[in-house]
């Protein structure tokens, strides 16, 4: 036993490492392209629809991803996506390079890697419970998420220092290689996949995904987590992603260099929300003390948020003072520290609820659902903030959560409590 458990723990380091490189490769390239973007002459709307492109191939092939991880071996399902990915980056490196780049090839681009993302995704998460034990689980996923966080906190510093003096080709170049590592890193684990009988075809994939549906819908706690994220995830996750690039390229009067020692603060949130759960919640198999903590901290910085944005606040504050840049970090960094207390007792509590035949299938439909609201967000936030003033928004949309918080909780408590 002593040796098995040794063996296990080297399969969760190089599933750790794989998942590092690649994170940190993919930060790297990711945080400068609306900066890119913008400086080749897009506009919000085409950021808007990077972020769309980024997001909704992943969705569509999800459900479908999660079938193939549950009948396939997993580890192959990621070390083929990673060579692939790797391949379709290295491409736009040397396209890039020969000075041939356009926003339609980038968006085709990514277009491919998140349908590739899509795939790799149910495979991990479904993994991952095979390679720790059941009470490590949410210790698992705060070290999985800890380490997320510090791939994607190096990526934003790398990612624009390197655009500012080197220009594009190199961010490329350097994400293309992290996915070939990973890859290499993943083709080491030792992993046996238990095959187990499914039927062929359409009909086969139709029916192990009524199956992961039914699992879900029958779980009465699990099925409201998914309604909640996707409201939340559609309201929440565009402010990163669409809302504060703009706001700093419009109204902030500082270098671009700053803009990355942000995206670094949101990651540092992240990265010590994630290192909290673990300590105070790891041993813990209940989730809603560390969820009513994250819902109150999320709520309270995205006030603080939105007041931030407020022309007179920003006139006394002064748009390019030290005070205003601080205050602003702080405020990030716990909206993001209050994501972690949410998500990683979530995932840990799927997880635990559901037998390793579903595994794949039900992260990929609770994925699909709760990620499902992200890119209409995107594309909603792009249209409006071309009509509404950015504070009004910010507001607007954290009153709804409020809303959306009170009544989840509330609800949440019943079902628990049943």
């Amino acid at each position: 036993m002593k040796r098995e458990k040794r063996v296990f723990n080297i399969n969760f380091i190089l599933y750790l490492m794989g998942r590092m490189i690649s994170d940190t490769g993919t930060s790297i390239q990711m945080m400068t392209m609306p900066l890119y973007i913008i400086d080749a002459g897009g506009s919000a709307a085409t950021v808007g629809l990077f972020s769309f492109a980024s997001l909704v191939p992943a969705l569509l092939i999800y459900p479908f991803a999660g079938v193939l991880g549950d009948r396939m071996n997993r580890k192959t399902i990621m070390v083929i996506t990673d060579f692939v990915s790797a391949g379709v980056i290295l491409g736009l490196a040397f396209i890039s390079y020969l000075d041939k780049m356009s926003l339609t090839l980038l968006l085709l681009g990514q277009i491919i890697i998140s349908l590739l993302n899509g795939l790799f995704d149910p495979a991990t998460r479904g993994m991952l419970p095979q390679l720790v034990g059941q009470d490590e689980l949410t210790k698992a996923n705060s070290k999985v998420a800890s380490l997320r966080g510090l791939s994607v906190l190096l990526g934003p510093v790398i990612g624009t220092a390197l655009y500012a003096n080197f220009g594009i080709t190199v961010l490329f170049l350097i994400n293309g290689i992290s996915f070939l590592l990973s890859g290499i890193s993943e083709m080491m684990i030792r992993y046996k996949h238990v095959k187990r009988e499914s039927a062929e075809g359409i009909s086969g994939i139709a029916a192990d995904l009524l199956e992961g549906m039914r699992f879900i819908l029958a779980n009465k706690i699990i099925s409201k987590l998914c309604y909640f994220f996707l409201v939340l995830y559609s309201l929440i996750q565009p402010i990163f992603s669409v809302v504060l690039p703009l706001f700093y390229k419009t109204h902030l009067n500082y270098p671009d260099t700053q803009y990355g020692y942000l995206q670094s603060i949101l990651v540092l949130g992240m990265l010590v929300g994630s290192v909290f759960v673990g300590l105070f919640f790891g041993k813990d198999n209940t989730m809603f003390t560390p969820l009513k903590i994250g819902c109150n901290i999320l709520i309270g910085s995205m006030l603080m948020f939105s007041l931030l944005m407020f022309p007179n606040i920003l006139f006394v504050l002064g748009n390019d003072s030290i005070l205003y840049f601080a205050l602003l970090a702080v405020i990030l960094c716990l909206f993001s520290a209050a994501n972690m207390f949410i998500n990683v007792p979530v995932q840990s509590f799927i997880q635990r609820e559901t037998s390793n035949e579903y595994m794949s299938r039900v992260f990929s439909i609770v994925g699909m659902i709760t990620r499902g609201g992200m890119p209409f967000g995107a594309l909603l936030y792009g249209i409006v903030l071309d009509r509404v003033e950015v504070h009004w928004i910010v507001l607007g949309a954290t009153l709804l959560v409020i809303l959306i918080f009170a009544g989840f909780l509330s609800s949440l408590s019943v079902v628990h409590h049943h």
